[in-house]
């Protein structure tokens, strides 16, 4: 069974502004396969607008579908945080897979997909993706991963740098240690660099062919934001001046949005904060889960890094498919789209992969 293969060419995903639930849905097999696409933006869940994915210019554009809303409160397979772990993570599996890293090393495992966030995210933010596929292809288990300084991690400390590679090389470890050879690799933003950073970086443990989504991420210089547009950097400068303690998360929600920041992406920020308990005291208390400190070196070293002479010169069984947001203008010059799609004819003449789709209507955080 190969990997994912392709969007379909128009997907339509529509969700009220109270909705509980991302959709996404993919054929894990060698043939078309379909997607809609929506990020975290309220309390944690997943809800936004109607959203339209255009497939790559070597596809038809006139089919479309809808796809089922899925009720966050259904889990599929099982999910497991091992604190002893390189980093936090959950395994969500398909219900015919019966499968753990403690069995005996003759069982083959089940193709497997590793799901990444970006930065200020959290592997809870594909929670509802990972549970569709499990339910979707049951043979398949889903790994989703808070990356360093991030979530459940941050309290894992690491020794820095705090960078693309660093973090790649995490995962890497994470996957070893868990015995698997991932078929599937899937990145938002910084997770989309990490993405390309673990290709780069090792043969081994990742399965050849493996297919990777990069979302919203070019392989080189990430350009500062256009109006109307959030800006990371500012974001993890404007949270590092906040108390580690707050007392309310509608306040920080306000004063985001006052300093400029959209609503959306404010509710989204105050779902890395977690209650504090304190003995005898009727009123609680928030902590970030995050570590804003790391979290701003990765992010530099985000903007800095250069992966396009990977990206140009791709190594046999690798296929890369990016995901463009369309009002992400400010990441995605026309020198970018010019030198993937070289990628993409050069790719395809010498049997590799790479593949280029815009999302129609969507930002950098694709709400």
């Amino acid at each position: 069974m190969s990997a994912i293969q392709n969007f379909a060419p128009t997907i339509t995903a529509a969700a009220g502004e109270n909705a509980s639930c991302s959709v996404i849905s993919r054929r894990l097999n060698s043939t078309p396969c379909a997607a809609g696409i929506s990020f975290p933006c309220q309390n944690g869940r997943f809800g936004a607008s109607r959203l339209a994915l255009v497939s790559s210019r070597k596809e038809a554009r006139n089919r479309s579908m809808r796809m089922a809303l899925v009720d966050e409160r259904v889990s599929y397979g099982t999910q497991t945080t091992d604190r002893s772990a390189v980093l936090a993570y959950d395994l969500v599996q398909g219900a015919h897979v019966n499968w753990n890293s403690s069995m005996n090393k003759s069982i083959p495992e089940p193709p497997t997909a590793v799901l990444l966030h970006g930065i200020l995210g959290s592997r809870k933010n594909w929670g509802t993706f990972a549970r569709r596929l499990a339910q979707e292809f049951p043979m398949w288990q889903f790994l989703l991963v808070d990356l360093r300084c991030h979530g459940d991690s941050a309290s894992i400390k690491k020794r820095g740098p705090h960078s693309v590679a660093s973090t790649a090389f995490d995962v890497l470890k994470l996957v070893a240690q868990l015995r698997l050879t991932p078929r599937v690799l899937i990145g938002h933003s910084f997770g989309g660099k990490v993405v390309l950073s673990m290709i780069q970086q090792a043969a081994k443990p990742l399965a050849r062919p493996v297919r990777a989504w990069v979302l919203d991420a070019t392989p080189g210089k990430v350009r500062a934001g256009g109006d109307g547009e959030d800006h990371p950097a500012e974001l993890i400068s404007f949270l590092r001046k906040l108390p580690k303690e707050v007392s309310s998360k509608r306040e920080i929600v306000n004063a985001l949005v006052q300093d400029g920041f959209s609503k959306d992406v404010a509710q989204w920020v105050v779902t890395n904060l977690k209650p504090i308990g304190h003995t005898g005291s009727l009123s609680s208390s928030f902590s970030w889960t995050f570590d804003l400190d790391g979290i701003s070196e990765m992010y530099r070293s985000y903007e800095e890094t250069n992966l396009w002479k990977f990206v140009e010169n791709l190594p046999r069984g690798v296929h890369l498919n990016f995901l463009k947001a369309e009002r992400s203008l400010h990441r995605w010059a026309l020198e970018d789209l010019q030198r993937i799609h070289a990628a993409e004819d050069l790719a395809a003449e010498e049997g590799g992969g790479v593949e280029m789709h815009v999302l129609e209507d969507a930002g950098h955080w694709v709400s």
